[in-house]
């Protein structure tokens, strides 16, 4: 049965100089007033022990814009500004929760430049966004066509470090459940191979960053030599922009293509629980496991599988797949990182990882099969006798509140 959801479509547009003018004007001033929120609820915090509302600080806002000093904010259109202020009062809703860390401040150089505009702020008309405070429509590349009739709720602009301009344009769209297939797959991840299947195929890790590597590292040489501030810098901090984005690019359309396969090939998709945020603290693997993309994988699976009724089983990341025989069961103590292929005491031979998967895939199934009709096992259910899984990292203990005060009052370029 067919299901709406809400879905992104992301596209890239070329604004004219007036129009990037403005946007960049509204980039700055989102950013001021997510900053100027954030000091004034952490001050109320600090000083006075009481918590603020998004409506305490939208009120704030409009007493802003009525100073001379913070004038210049009625320029820009007043939804954007709402947005972040939204935007803030999440980010405190999860703070408050024990779901995230305390909101930090946007910088200028590092935080990604964007405004949301919802459907009072945008002129959607015969296939043409205009945004408000414009008098002409972007110039987007439509690189795939919006469904029939889809009518946006909220446009996303936003320019990466590269300097390339996009439009995220969220849509609600029907989509249907595809055909039920009896297949069904564990997948095991890792560097040389990007994923291993448990019906013995292995997809091929293309490795990105390495094969720009050089190319990279010839740029960031080039960049520290340039003197803080000069127009040299500048470019050449667009140079190591474009190579990182490069790499983004390419890595993001491969994990598409992996995902998309194996969600339209399988009913069952089973995959190991990993501790990312831990492996990557090893400085022999971290480069390689950050350019595989493994969290990222793991993400388009999830929400590919909920789109198109398909099950993603995640296997407690303290199961010994590596080390158990798929086909006796029996347990090898200990095992090197770099034993690829061993024996068991029972005559089986074994790929290290076609036999994880095959282990991580039975596991799976199994915690299906004792949740008794439940589906799959909620996430923090420990395994018997193990250590509870985890879908995400623990995000640890919050940290304390930022150092006082914070001022930005030059008005944003």
């Amino acid at each position: 049965m067919a299901h709406i959801v809400k879905r992104s479509y992301k596209y890239r547009f070329y604004p004219t100089s007036r129009q990037a003018e403005e946007l960049t004007r509204t980039f700055g001033c989102v950013r001021l007033v997510y900053n100027r929120a954030l000091e004034e609820r952490t001050r109320a915090y600090r000083q006075e022990g009481r918590k603020s509302s998004y409506a305490q600080t939208s009120a704030a806002l409009t007493q802003w814009k009525r100073t001379e000093e913070l004038r210049f904010l009625n320029e820009v259109s007043c939804v954007p500004l709402q947005q972040t202020l939204r935007h803030l009062q999440a980010a405190f809703t999860h703070f408050y929760a024990k779901r995230a860390d305390y909101p930090v401040f946007k910088s200028r150089k590092r935080s990604r430049a964007s405004a949301e505009y919802t459907r009072s702020a945008f002129r959607w008309r015969d296939g043409t966004l205009t945004l408000a405070k414009m008098h002409a429509p972007l110039d987007i590349v439509w690189s795939r066509p919006l469904p029939d009739g889809a009518e946006p709720s909220t446009v996303t602009v936003s320019r990466d470090a590269a300097g390339r301009w996009f439009v995220s344009i969220l849509i609600e769209e029907k989509i249907s459940p595809l055909a039920p297939t009896g297949a069904m797959v564990g997948v095991d991840l890792g560097i040389t191979t990007l994923a291993t299947l448990s019906t013995g195929e292995k997809i091929a890790n293309p490795r990105h960053e390495r094969t720009d590597h050089r190319k990279l590292a010839k740029a960031q040489r080039a960049l520290a030599r340039k003197a803080a501030g000069s127009a040299n810098r500048a470019k050449a901090r667009l140079v190591v922009a474009r190579i990182k984005a490069r790499i983004t690019d390419r890595r993001r359309d491969h994990l598409h293509k992996v995902t998309t396969r194996l969600v339209h090939e399988n009913q069952v998709i089973a995959l190991e629980d990993l501790a990312i945020r831990n492996m990557v603290k090893n400085r022999s693997l971290a480069r390689a496991i950050s350019d595989a993309g493994w969290r990222e994988l793991r993400s388009m699976l999830e929400y590919k599988a909920a789109w198109y009724g398909r099950h993603v089983l995640v296997v407690d990341r303290w199961f010994p797949s590596s080390k158990r025989c798929s086909v006796c069961g029996s347990l090898t103590t200990t095992m090197a990182l770099g034993v690829r292929n061993w024996v068991c005491g029972c005559g089986a031979v074994h790929d290290r990882d076609v036999n994880a998967a095959i282990n991580i895939l039975a596991a799976g199934l199994a915690e299906r099969r004792n949740a008794c009709g439940a589906g799959v096992r909620p996430q923090g259910e420990p395994l018997s006798g193990r250590r509870p899984a985890m879908k995400q990292e623990p995000l640890g203990r919050p940290r304390e509140l930022p150092c006082l005060p914070y001022r930005e009052n030059a008005k944003p370029a």
